[in-house]
C-alpha cells in the first residue's frame, strides 16, 4: 500500500518504512507526526482518489532528524558595472520514517 502526500508545497509517495526528507516540521527527534494531506492511497488493486484530499485518510511518520540541505549558492552580476553579490541558503529539512498509512 503506498500514498500520495503534499507537504510543504510538494508531493510525495510513500510507503510503509520509507525515509523521507521534507521541508521542516515542527517536533522533537523521536516525535510521531500525523500527515493529514493525504491526495491517493493505492496498492493491492484498489485506488482511492482525492478531491483533492481524502478525509479518512492519515499517513504516520516519526521524525528520524532534523537538519539542512546542502548549500546552495546564489550569484549576481552586471556586467561593466562592478556589481556581483553571492549569498547561500541552505534549506533546513525533517527526515521522517513512514510508520503507517491508514486508507
Amino acid at each position: 500500500m503506498y500514498a500520495v502526500i503534499r507537504t510543504g508545497g510538494k508531493q510525495y509517495r510513500v510507503a510503509q518504512g520509507d525515509i523521507v526528507s521534507v521541508e521542516k516540521l515542527a517536533g522533537q527527534v523521536g516525535d510521531k507526526v500525523s500527515l493529514g494531506e493525504v491526495l491517493f492511497v493505492g496498492g493491492n488493486g484498489d485506488a482511492k482518489i482525492g478531491t483533492p484530499t481524502l478525509d479518512q485518510a492519515r499517513v504516520t511518520a516519526e521524525i528520524v532528524a532534523q537538519g539542512k540541505a546542502k548549500k546552495v549558492i546564489v550569484f549576481k552580476k552586471k556586467r561593466r558595472k562592478s556589481y556581483s553579490r553571492q549569498r547561500g541558503h541552505r534549506q533546513e529539512l525533517t527526515t521522517l520514517k513512514i510508520v503507517e498509512i491508514q486508507g
